[in-house]
């Protein structure tokens, strides 16, 4: 969401239907956002995800300088926020967002439960 709140872009992971490893929905989305605001800077912005980013997610929020992130379930297998590389811990960090995680954390797990079910069917 924009500084006002306003949804800027909307997306969901499209990694098997596009054969493209990096359709993440938080790539999407902050592609989008930044092409629809014409500026590749998104720190008045909030990243709003059902699941904790992943190592490559996290980096590009840092380079398009996201300024919160909050997501849903926390991932300790494929995440990069809190678990795994902790990419926002790194001295080197070209950008730090504000990190808000476990919001409505079982819901989203189920969510999530769901989504991967049905891809793998």
């Amino acid at each position: 969401s924009g500084p006002d709140g306003q949804l800027l872009a909307r997306a969901g992971n499209r990694v098997e239907e596009w054969h493209d490893p990096s359709a993440h929905a938080e790539m999407q989305v902050m592609r989008a956002a930044t092409a629809q605001r014409s500026g590749r800077r998104l720190a008045d912005c909030v990243l709003y995800v059902t699941l904790e980013p992943c190592p490559m997610c996290a980096a590009a929020a840092t380079h398009f300088r996201v300024g919160r992130i909050v997501f849903g379930a926390y991932d300790p297998k494929g995440g990069g926020v809190e678990h795994g590389p902790r990419v926002f811990s790194h001295p080197g960090c070209l950008h730090r967002p504000e990190i808000v995680g476990g919001v409505r954390e079982r819901e989203t797990g189920r969510m999530l439960q769901d989504f991967f079910r049905h891809l793998r069917a």
